[in-house]
Formats: C-alpha cells, sequence, structure tokens
C-alpha cells in the first residue's frame, strides 16, 4: 500500500474517539425514565347516564378511563377541559388515556346525549 493512502484517513482520530466516548458515557449514565403509573377510573354508562357522576384522581398523575357503555347504542366520551373524545360503540368498554393533571375539576359528557355529564375532581 502506497504512504498516504485514503485508507489510513478513514480511521478514527483520537479527538472523534473521546467525543464519541463521552456521548456514549453520556447515554449510558443517564437514569432510566419511568413512567408514572396511571390511576384507573372506572365509569359505567347506562340509560343515558354516567355512574358514578362524580370520580376522583390525585394531581399529577396520569388517569386512565375505563368506560363500560351498558346501552344499546354508541356513546362518545368527550371533554373540552380534558381535550379528550372517544366513542364507545353499545355492550363495549372504551379506555381513554389522560395526561397528568393539575388540581381542580374536569367536566365529561357524552357527545351524543348532552344531557349525560359528569366530572373528574382532582386533588
Amino acid at each position: 500500500m502506497l504512504e498516504g493512502s485514503t485508507m489510513i484517513s478513514h480511521l478514527p482520530t483520537p479527538r472523534r474517539l473521546t467525543a464519541a466516548s463521552i456521548c456514549a458515557l453520556a447515554l449510558l449514565s443517564a437514569a432510566p425514565i419511568r413512567a408514572e403509573p396511571a390511576v384507573e377510573v372506572h365509569l359505567t354508562y347506562a340509560n343515558g347516564a354516567f355512574q358514578p357522576s362524580e370520580v376522583r384522581a390525585p394531581a399529577n398523575k396520569p388517569v386512565v378511563f375505563r368506560v363500560k357503555n351498558l346501552d344499546a347504542k354508541a356513546m362518545e366520551f368527550e371533554s373540552t377541559s380534558l381535550r379528550v373524545e372517544k366513542v364507545v360503540p353499545s355492550k363495549a368498554e372504551g379506555i381513554v388515556n389522560v395526561r397528568p393533571l393539575q388540581p381542580g375539576r374536569y367536566q365529561f359528557y357524552d357527545d351524543f346525549n348532552q344531557k349525560a355529564r359528569g366530572v373528574l375532581t382532582v386533588q
């Protein structure tokens, strides 16, 4: 092989090795990110109403609504303040994931039946 061959220029320089080592160590030493366990809230929708109509959850934790629709027609779990909507078919269960929330009251309703309302109180 000739002196000054291009093969030698493809070898990593000490500077590149140092930068790569620092990046690798930073990634390895970073603490693993743990997802906060969600709080489950169980609701039943029957005869055009939520049961219970008021539920509670702790602040700063994700919330999972498990909505069981016992009615003969579909319903839509919706909330402007929670920024969610989910159609739940008749005789089925829907799961609605909600981000961690600050303390407060968050209303929800059936978009197909505006009279069916409920509230989530976060403390």
